[in-house]
């Protein structure tokens, strides 16, 4: 693997298990097995790296949402594929919980990614109920950006409750209820 791969990688691990300010250049350095010129070579910074990292988190959360929500099915069958899906609850999202880093959220550079990744998402969760409304699936009242919006809270706020309870417990309950909400529709 290439060195700014490994560092990227290294820095993407390191973010989502200790967050900005517990990051170190040189934990980055040691979990990728490179050396500090090699590090300040392909970066700037660890700034620079961080953003690039968060960059390629949100692009990998983006394309394995893309493939649960993308055409085949009815709108509920991909979004319960979506909040199905295999996940590591009790790590949290790699990109919801750098929204509770103040270091992350204080630098425009590094939060961009962030709220970019989950505009997106609210943007393709609002495609999806709107598909299922034309198709006759959801009544016209409902709305699709507040319904993705509260997709998008109840995942993440379910990431929150098993962290909280050390078990994903909270989190399943969360996405069973929101997905026997749109199937009662």
């Amino acid at each position: 693997m290439e060195t700014v791969e490994r560092l990227v990688r290294a820095a993407q691990e390191l973010l989502w298990e200790r967050g900005y300010v517990g990051t170190s250049p040189k934990a980055i350095q040691r979990a990728a097995e490179a050396g500090q010129g090699s590090m300040y070579h392909h970066f700037t910074g660890k700034a620079e790296l961080a953003k690039a990292a968060i960059e390629r988190s949100g692009a990998e959360l983006r394309a394995a949402a893309d493939e649960q929500l993308g055409d085949g099915g009815t709108a509920t069958a991909r979004i319960r594929d979506y909040l199905g899906r295999e996940r590591e609850v009790l790590r949290g999202c790699r990109v919801g919980r750098l929204t509770a880093d103040p270091d992350v959220m204080a630098d425009p550079g590094l939060r961009a990614p962030v709220a970019e990744t989950f505009e997106w998402l609210r943007g393709r969760l609002a495609e999806v109920v709107a598909e299922g409304k034309r198709d006759g699936e959801y009544p016209e009242s409902l709305d699709p950006e507040r319904t993705a919006a509260t997709i998008a809270a109840v995942l993440q706020g379910g990431y929150v409750l098993a962290r909280a309870a050390g078990s994903r417990e909270p989190f399943d309950l969360a996405v069973k209820g929101l997905i026997d909400l749109l199937e009662a529709i």
